[in-house]
């Protein structure tokens, strides 16, 4: 699964960079009997429906072209909408100062799930600002450690 997803990134890349658009995310997943390719693209304005219909009409033809998926599939272009998933580092940086969820690969301080403010990331560590009662701890997460992270919506 991995190498088509490497694959179709490799063949997006152009048509959404052309369009001043960015990556969020790739999936290739099976639901039930269907399989699904799904692109997530975001700028920093937001992306509407007609761009994203752009980039899937773009797409759906070089696939066609290469066909790097030998079965059916259904091809789904969207926004990674408000609770984006933070991927890359250039994600945390921008994430700096919201409010985001983070889950690592094994506990610190006996937790494994954040939620709070990204205040800081440098690379190699991010700090996140939690509430625990009624006062603010600063916990330090290292980037490797992190096995999922997205921007976290507060109600």
């Amino acid at each position: 699964m991995s190498k088509v997803i490497e694959t179709v990134e490799q063949i997006a890349l152009p048509i959404v960079t052309e369009l001043g658009l960015e990556i969020v995310d790739i999936e290739y997943v099976k639901e039930g009997k269907n399989w699904f390719l799904r692109l997530f693209i975001d700028k920093d304005s937001g992306v509407d429906i007609e761009e994203c219909g752009i980039v899937s009409e773009r797409l759906s033809e070089k696939l066609d072209e290469i066909d790097p998926i030998p079965h059916n599939y259904y091809l789904e272009v969207s926004s990674p909408g408000a609770e984006r998933p933070l991927k890359k580092q250039v994600d945390y940086e921008k994430a700096i100062g919201k409010h985001v969820y983070i889950k690592t690969y094994e506990p610190i301080d006996g937790e494994k799930v954040f939620e709070g403010t990204l205040k800081n990331f440098d690379g190699e560590i991010a700090t996140i600002e939690v509430r625990v009662k009624t006062r603010l701890k600063a916990i330090e997460i290292p980037y490797k450690k992190i096995a999922q992270a997205r921007l976290a919506v507060v109600f």
